[in-house]
């Protein structure tokens, strides 16, 4: 990942300076595992509601950066990730046409469950310069919840928006949302209530 010389499709820098930063979790998948089915359905609607939000962040520079698990081989290519994806089948790219990364957005594969984990995550949120983060994605009580913690340990301010992650059933994510509030004092209110100024923390209507 170069970060001196980052361009977006227009020809302009990409946002790299801003307090915020949202983060999209395992949302590309080719929902071929146990109960993929089951997550996809879960997940449809919840991308549908990142995509929007996504949309109203990117106009006022909010950058995006995408965390995903690998798909076989390691090899660090978030490229092929999403190129599998869109190849699995119509649910993967279903949600590759609707969620796909643009070409300024931050791409970051991760190996375990966190995204910190032996990742560049920390790394690239410094350079940045965030200090908040909006966590969104799959699963509510699995990625999300590890990312949150390593996130809350490193002193980020968390904001994640209960109408932005899913999980395989809603009481898992009634479990995540109850601890997200109760152990690490994250903002969960809807996504809908969020507007963002340039270089400034999400605030709520």
């Amino acid at each position: 990942m170069n970060l001196s010389n980052r361009t977006s499709s227009t020809g302009r820098l990409a946002p790299e300076k801003s307090d915020t930063a949202i983060l999209i979790l395992d949302l590309l998948s080719d929902f071929t595992f146990p109960d993929g089915a089951k997550v996809y359905r879960a997940a449809l609607p919840v991308a549908r509601r990142i995509a929007a939000l996504k949309r109203r962040a990117r106009k006022s520079r909010v950058p995006v950066v995408y965390v995903n698990d690998n798909f076989g081989r390691w090899r660090s290519d978030f490229a092929a990730v999403v190129k599998h994806c869109a190849d699995s089948g119509p649910r993967g790219a279903a949600m590759v046409k609707l969620l796909g990364p643009a070409q300024d957005d931050y791409c970051i594969l991760k190996p375990r469950h966190s995204g910190f984990f032996a990742t560049a995550l920390d790394s690239l949120l410094e350079y940045i310069g965030a200090t908040r983060l909006v966590i969104t994605g799959a699963s509510s009580n699995q990625c999300v919840l590890f990312t949150a913690n390593d996130a809350y340990v490193r002193e980020y301010k968390l904001r994640i928006p209960r109408d932005c992650i899913a999980a395989p059933s809603s009481r898992e994510t009634r479990f995540a949302l109850e601890y997200f509030t109760s152990a690490l004092g994250a903002d969960i209110r809807p996504s809908t209530s969020m507007r963002f100024h340039a270089n400034q923390a999400p605030v709520s209507r």
